[in-house]
Parts: structure tokens; C-alpha cells; sequence
């Protein structure tokens, strides 16, 4: 952090110096080459290989970070000297003085659009928020310094620690803490898909493949019942095992997808294959909140819904989406039933763990799934958004997360679906630690 304070400090001089040097400039306008040329060479210079940066994208943070710092720095500078420095050409030459102004403006706008537009571009933790409230309110002054402010911060941050995070992977990179004797085979939950485009997992496979793993998908439908998901899952694990010679599988199932696992396990012959499940954030006894929705909605507008949900899952692949099957399976009452005829601790050998966590503000959730926060705090008390806490424990272990203060674990936090790094909980190293212990008992 020293280093990068004193680079920042050495690039706002000569930002400050190339910005107020007009005067200097219209008396020997060769400078102006050096001074084109400066501008370029320190503006490529964060582009150029550096060891401490695991990829191009956090190189490019860090090229936003050092220009917006720059740009605020120099601006603040430029601000004094052509007030109190340059006031004199105000009485003495009232033209060049406003051109000289409008030759440092143009100076420090090139470096602020150049860093905005690759943070916008390369940062993750910027969020959407923080992105329309830039645009929005850029141009308010005052209002545009506090914005600049918070996006320096939330760069800085992300760099720090994407920075971290690449020397803790380099320094246990041979240990391969991640690499399990059976493949991870990740299980998504409901009206979502895997997809080569958008990563329903975020950042947590390629974290866990750094460290030694091998991560397979689900890509099982979104919308459809249990038991038809249950099917599914289960072709796609004879066939990973036939196509790798892997023999069984580890499952990291998140919300439905427990669900659909227990039920493979149980009924549909997955058993033999399967080495453990864990399952993330699952609503092993149903959501209470969803049996008092379907009762109040009236059919026709439940069946209007549906077939809105439908048309647009098959958009995203789903052969045959059935949502409202998909949604009754996730009743109190359907999954009472259910836990009738699946064991709740005894999976036949296969090693089973629960996790859950607890969102503690709806409006750090991320929406919709944040939308029934109250309703599910109503029907259950502490809940994730979506699932109350007395739903989520299954299996021989059990894990529960929060963090301290307003912000909590959303249903979403957990399968990192914003890539957001929340203060408290590292996601991504909690699935290495999830993994490691997997590895640790052999499976």
C-alpha cells in the first residue's frame, strides 16, 4: 500500500504539472510534444506486467484507482494554483487565463474518463448501484466529489484484496488443498441454469480450481418438480462418472438443489455414486411463506404467473419448465411430507453437511431474492431472504453464518451471485475450507 500511496503521489505531480503548464507551453510549443508524450507513457505504464495482480481485470482496477486518485489530487491542486497562482493574467490577459483554464480542465478530464470508463468496465464491486448514481449525479458538484470518493474506496478495496488473494494462492498453491479424491459437481437451485455466459456460482469454482479441484455442473432444468430434477441429476452423474472414471462425485447443492439431491439419493438409484452432499442454504423443511402465498393467490393469477415464468425459462434452455410444480415442491407442507420417506441424517454411507446464513437487513439481499425477507421473518424468524433458519439444518454437521452489523448473508451471498467481497465473510475461501475438509476426510 506504501508503494502504490507513493506511485499515485508521483503520477498526480505530473498530472498537476501537465495540466497547469499552458502559460509555458504557448511560450515554446515544442513542450507540448513532451508534455502529449508524458501523458501517454504514465498512462500506459499500470498496463505493463506486474507480479502482484493475478489477472488483467484487477490490473485494470488498479489502473482506474491510480487515475480517478490522481484526478482528484490533481483537480484539488489545479484548483489553488490557477486561483491564487495565476490570477494576475485575470487583469493581465483575460483570453489566455480562461484558455489556460480550459487546457487543465481538458488535461484532467482525459485522465478521469480514462479511469472511470475502465473501472466501469474491469470492477466487480462497484455494483449497479454505484453505477447509476455515478452517471446520475456525476455532474452535481459537491455531490461528485463524495461519489469519486466512495469509488476510489471501492476499487482500492477490491484491489487490496484480489491482491491478497493471489499471494495466499500462491503461497499454497503445491499444498492443492482443494483436490479431492472424488470431483465437486456443483447443483444449482430453482429458476436458474448453469450457463457458459453467466456463472450461477461466481467466483467460488475457479477459486476452488486454483487450489487443486475439479468442478463439474448440474445442468439440470430450472423449474421442475423434485423428483423430475432428481432424475435428471442423477443421469448426469452416472455419466460424469462414466466419462471421467471418477467412481462418485462430491455435491455442493445450493437452495432446491438439496432438495433434488436427497431425493436422487433416495429414490431415483444416485447412491452409489455419490461420496457427500452438502447442502447450501436448503429449505430442508419447506418455506412457510409459500404455503400462505399459494393459498391467498388466487389460481388464475398463480397460472398467469406460471405461464410468464415458463416462456421465459425456455428462453434459457428448460426443455419443459413446470414453475408451479417447482414452487408447491417447496411448500411446508410438500416437504413434511417428503422428509416422511427421506432420511434426514442417515444417507447410506454417503457423508452429508448442512450450511446457513442469515441476512440481517432486506436491503442487503439481492433482489428478488430479498423481496420476501419480512414475509419469511413473519412465518419463521432469522432467514436468509428466502429460507428461515430452522429450514437449513440436515445431515451429520451443521454450519450457520452471519456476520456482524446491518449486513448478514443472503440466500444469494452464498453462491456469490452479486461477486460481491462482503466485510466479514470471505465466500470464496469458505468454500476452500468446505473443500479442504472434504479432502481432509478422504472423500
Amino acid at each position: 500500500m506504501k508503494k502504490n500511496s507513493i506511485i499515485i503521489l508521483i503520477y498526480s505531480l505530473v498530472l498537476f504539472v501537465c495540466a497547469n503548464c499552458f502559460t509555458v507551453v504557448i511560450k515554446a510549443p515544442w513542450l507540448f510534444v513532451i508534455v502529449a508524450l508524458l501523458l501517454m507513457i504514465i498512462n500506459v505504464y499500470t498496463y505493463l506486467p506486474q507480479k502482484e495482480f493475478q489477472s488483467f481485470r484487477i490490473k485494470a482496477c488498479a489502473h482506474a484507482q491510480l487515475r480517478l486518485s490522481a484526478f482528484f489530487i490533481s483537480c484539488v491542486a489545479s484548483i489553488v494554483y490557477q486561483t491564487f497562482s495565476e490570477t494576475h493574467l485575470l487583469s493581465a490577459n483575460l483570453k489566455l487565463w480562461i484558455v489556460s483554464i480550459i487546457y487543465c480542465v481538458l488535461v484532467n478530464m482525459f485522465v478521469f474518463f480514462n479511469g472511470i470508463i475502465t473501472a466501469y468496465c474491469s470492477s466487480l464491486q462497484l455494483g449497479l448501484k454505484l453505477r447509476i448514481v455515478g452517471v446520475v449525479f456525476g455532474i452535481i458538484p459537491i455531490v461528485n466529489i463524495f461519489i469519486l470518493i466512495k469509488i476510489i474506496s471501492v476499487l482500492a478495496n477490491e484491489v487490496e484484496i484480489e491482491t491478497e488473494k493471489a499471494k495466499l494462492n500462491r503461497a499454497r498453491k503445491k499444498d492443492r488443498v482443494c483436490a479431492t479424491k472424488y470431483p465437486i459437481l456443483f447443483v444449482h437451485g430453482v429458476f436458474f441454469r448453469d450457463s457458459k455466459y453467466f456463472n450461477y456460482w461466481g467466483r467460488i469454482p475457479n477459486e476452488l480450481e486454483r487450489n487443486g479441484a475439479t468442478c463439474h455442473y448440474g445442468n439440470h432444468q430450472s423449474a421442475l418438480s423434485v423428483a423430475d430434477c432428481a432424475d435428471e441429476l442423477t443421469a448426469r452423474i452416472k455419466d460424469i462418472v462414466k466419462n471421467t472414471g471418477c467412481e462418485k462425485v462430491n455435491i455442493i447443492a445450493h437452495s432446491k438443489g438439496g432438495l433434488d439431491c436427497r431425493y436422487a439419493i433416495s429414490f431415483c438409484g444416485a447412491a452409489p455414486y455419490i461420496a457427500s452432499l452438502t447442502t447450501i442454504n436448503s429449505p430442508h423443511r419447506g418455506c412457510k411463506f409459500a404455503d400462505y402465498l399459494l393459498d391467498r393467490i388466487p389460481k388464475k393469477v398463480q397460472n398467469k404467473i406460471a405461464d410468464t415464468y415458463n416462456r421465459a425459462l425456455r428462453n434459457f434452455g428448460d426443455e419443459d419448465p413446470d414453475f408451479m410444480a417447482a414452487v408447491t415442491d417447496l411448500t411446508d407442507e410438500a416437504c413434511v411430507e417428503r422428509n416422511k420417506i427421506m432420511p434426514i441424517t442417515d444417507c447410506d454411507g454417503i457423508y452429508t453437511q448442512s450450511v446457513g446464513s442469515k441476512l440481517n437487513r432486506a436491503a442487503n439481499g439481492t433482489f428478488p431474492m430479498n423481496f420476501t425477507y419480512y414475509i419469511a421473518k413473519a412465518f419463521g424468524g432469522e432467514n436468509d431472504g428466502l429460507v428461515s433458519k430452522d429450514s437449513f439444518e440436515w445431515g451429520e454437521n451443521y454450519t450457520y453464518l452471519t456476520t456482524n452489523g446491518k449486513r448478514g448473508i443472503s440466500h444469494g451471498d452464498m453462491v456469490d451471485l452479486n461477486r460481491e467481497n462482503i466485510k466479514g465473510f470471505d465466500v470464496r475461501e469458505f468454500y476452500v475450507s468446505l473443500v479442504s475438509d472434504l479432502k481432509n476426510r478422504g472423500l
